[in-house]
């Protein structure tokens, strides 16, 4: 199974900036260590070219970002200082989510250790959300394959808002998000599904809707690819989820969902998606363990 990743994904902020950057590196330390990945399955990915930015971002804010020029108010909109260091990492992410796409089409799973970038628009970025890697990545296979189906499924807690805009009118692509609807960010983009859950929501409850709506979703959709952004901030002491989900809760969900798309012949790219539990190490290791899952169930399930 192969991953796809680059140690430009950490980026220096500001003390006390909430954006944990260090889990992209803890989270594939843990793989390693732990011996759930080889050395030789994660691959070192270097820029994506401008050319894939174009297909869906605006040249000027691209121009904005790659010189560090952005100016104060949409660095609050982004949550992230620009610079040309901010360029370099969000461009790199892209391309390690658009190869991850291609190694799931080929092989049944690919993952970028990073990316789900859900909240980036056509000519801004917001909520930590530079470039939206999915719609690039989208993109880039729909000129390659036009006719290929392909479905968003995005359970981190927050609405894709973005992705839903970039790709909500494009009936090859499906876009399912499973969310808090009171929560950020304030203003949603409907996209193909969306299912709003309670503040708080609960394991049992949160699983049954995600569950059966998903289901539905797949059987009447039938993707050639789904890109799925995991999100590792439903966990109940997440600082921004707004969920009440046990480690537990997490791991039903991976195990059931990548069963779902695995045993059924559905290729999946797995991405990482938000993160901001209390305790930052945390973040990385419900991280570690989504791909931990993807890993044994491939295994599992090859040569069915």
């Amino acid at each position: 199974m192969r991953c796809f990743y680059s140690t430009d994904f950490e980026l220096a902020l500001p003390a006390g900036h909430p954006f944990p950057m260090e889990k992209f590196r803890v989270s594939k330390d843990m793989l390693l260590d732990g011996g759930i990945l080889r050395p030789e399955e994660i691959i070192e990915v270097t820029r994506a070219d401008i050319h894939h930015l174009q297909r869906v971002h605006e040249s000027a804010y691209i121009h904005q970002i790659e010189s560090g020029q952005l100016g104060r108010k949409e660095q609050l909109r982004l949550g992230l200082p620009a610079s040309p260091q901010l360029f370099k990492r969000s461009i790199t992410e892209v391309e390690a989510t658009r190869l991850a796409c291609h190694a799931a089409l080929a092989e049944g799973v690919g993952v970028c250790l990073a990316g789900g970038t859900h909240h980036a628009f056509r000519e801004h970025g917001e909520g930590y959300c530079v470039f939206n890697d999915v719609a690039i990545a989208i993109r880039d296979l729909q000129d390659k394959q036009p006719n290929i189906k392909i479905m968003v499924v995005d359970t981190d807690a927050h609405q894709g808002n973005g992705t839903a805009d970039l790709l909500g009118d494009d009936p090859r692509v499906f876009t399912y998000s499973i969310h808090v609807g009171r929560n950020y960010p304030t203003q949603k983009v409907q996209g193909t599904l969306d299912i709003e859950t309670v503040r708080f929501v609960e394991g049992d409850m949160y699983l049954k809707q995600l569950f059966v709506s998903l289901a539905g979703a797949l059987d009447a959709f039938a993707p050639d690819l789904v890109i799925w952004v995991s999100g590792a901030d439903n966990h109940r002491n997440d600082r921004f989820g707004q969920m009440h989900l046990s480690l537990k809760d997490i791991q039903r969900r991976d195990e059931v969902l990548l069963s779902a798309f695995i045993k059924n012949r559905i290729p999946v790219a797995v991405l990482y998606g938000g993160g901001y539990n209390r305790q930052p190490e945390f973040t990385a290791k419900l991280h570690r363990n989504t791909v931990a899952t993807a890993k044994r169930l491939a295994a599992q399930f090859r040569g069915l």
